[in-house]
């Protein structure tokens, strides 16, 4: 077997979880802002508070709170005191987590939530591998209240999407949802070393200009409002749960300015698509079959479609890392080929978001229980939409 082909450069061991840590806290570094995590133990998500403890050196505190609605309150309150706030959990405490997440969410706050999700319902399969927790990421909280969703698709990615993260989070201010899921977590890569020279540097800019202020006075190109800690003479605010008076702040009942705010909340999120660099598919462009996958599930995929395509098939794949909003051109990409079929560790979530979307006749290969594809999994739904005897 001819050796594999690898950038030079020094590497090490990394999993999922531990590069999810390292990207944390690289994201406080280069964002030049403390890292506060809140967390209550669950797994397979525990090791980030693990490794995440070991960096206090980098000025991250880590919070075991009593509970997984207090690790979610104790990150929205670092949020609001300046700080980068993070809450780690997995599929359970993702639920217990949503009112909270919805606080910042209205509050317009930055905070990054990381979900490793496990096999369920409930407390389900709590070692095993499932990703369906898509839709309760997108959909699970109260009323209009959509987030971007990210999904890391290599052990290796963990970082860097972390960095994506509170990128999107501190731009846009507001929370951001990270789907991992257990077999990420635990899996294990040869993993290149980033020279931190070469990282995004993107200092966080606090609000202390106190002639013009409103808190809800909004950036024209990110919808963003100011980021305005408590203790800044002149900045004060309200602050809270209830609707806010467009540009000011105070506590509004007008049916009117709840129309507004719902408006430019969802076009602030809508607006977050053009940053996001354009999908391209593996394989070839346009053709008969493209199989769309998302999270874990790249190594089966790319290399059964490098199977497939090798005895003559006609197809090619696409991994989605945005999974809210989509990348501009994604329908644009799946309307060049004849057949998409969405391979995914649950019922079809993708599968019906593609659908609505796009309004594209999806297929849909699943697989619940408790195991990641196997190359021969999606093989046979390849050659299954091909016809291949």
């Amino acid at each position: 077997m001819p050796g594999a082909k690898i950038q030079p450069g020094v590497y090490r061991n990394i999993t999922g979880n531990t590069a999810l840590a390292l990207g944390c806290v690289a994201a406080s570094v280069c964002m030049e802002r403390p890292l506060v995590m809140g967390a209550y133990p669950i797994t397979p998500a525990t090791e980030i508070l693990h490794e995440l403890a070991k960096h206090r050196n980098f000025g991250v505190k880590t919070f075991q709170a009593e509970d997984e609605i207090a690790a979610a309150a104790a990150a929205v309150g670092a949020s609001f005191a300046g700080m980068l706030g993070l809450t780690v959990t997995s599929g359970p405490g993702l639920l217990l987590k949503q009112e909270t997440i919805n606080l910042a969410f209205v509050a317009e706050l930055p905070l990054v939530i990381v979900d490793v999700q496990r096999a369920g319902p409930s407390t389900g399969l709590p070692t095993k591998e499932e990703q369906a927790d898509l839709l309760c990421a997108l959909y699970g909280r109260n009323s209009d209240s959509v987030l971007p969703i990210l999904a890391p698709a290599t052990p290796g990615e963990c970082f860097s999407v972390m960095l994506e993260a509170f990128r999107i989070a501190v731009d846009y201010m507001t929370p951001v949802i990270v789907l991992s899921d257990s077999y990420l977590a635990n899996s294990a890569e040869p993993w290149l070393i980033p020279d931190v020279d070469t990282l995004p540097r993107h200092p966080v800019q606090l609000r202390t200009e106190v002639e013009g202020f409103m808190p809800y006075l909004r950036n024209a190109e990110t919808l963003a409002r100011p980021w305005a800690v408590p203790g800044t003479p002149g900045l004060e605010h309200r602050i809270g749960g209830l609707e806010k008076q467009d540009g000011r702040g105070n506590v509004s009942y007008v049916p009117e300015n709840h129309q507004r705010m719902t408006d430019l909340r969802r076009e602030k999120i809508a607006r977050i698509a053009a940053g996001i660099a354009p999908v391209t598919p593996y394989g070839a462009d346009t053709g008969k079959l493209l199989v769309v996958g998302w999270g874990s599930t790249h190594g089966a995929i790319t290399s059964a479609v490098d199977e497939a395509r090798a005895a003559g098939h006609d197809v090619a794949s696409v991994h989605l890392r945005h999974l809210n909003p989509f990348a501009p051109n994604l329908g644009e990409v799946l309307r060049r080929f004849e057949h998409v079929l969405v391979a995914e560790l649950n019922m079809g979530q993708l599968s019906r978001l593609l659908r609505a979307e796009f309004l594209l006749p999806v297929e849909s290969l699943n697989k619940v229980q408790g195991q990641p594809f196997k190359i021969a999994d999606v093989r046979a739904g390849i050659e299954r939409i091909l016809g291949v005897a």
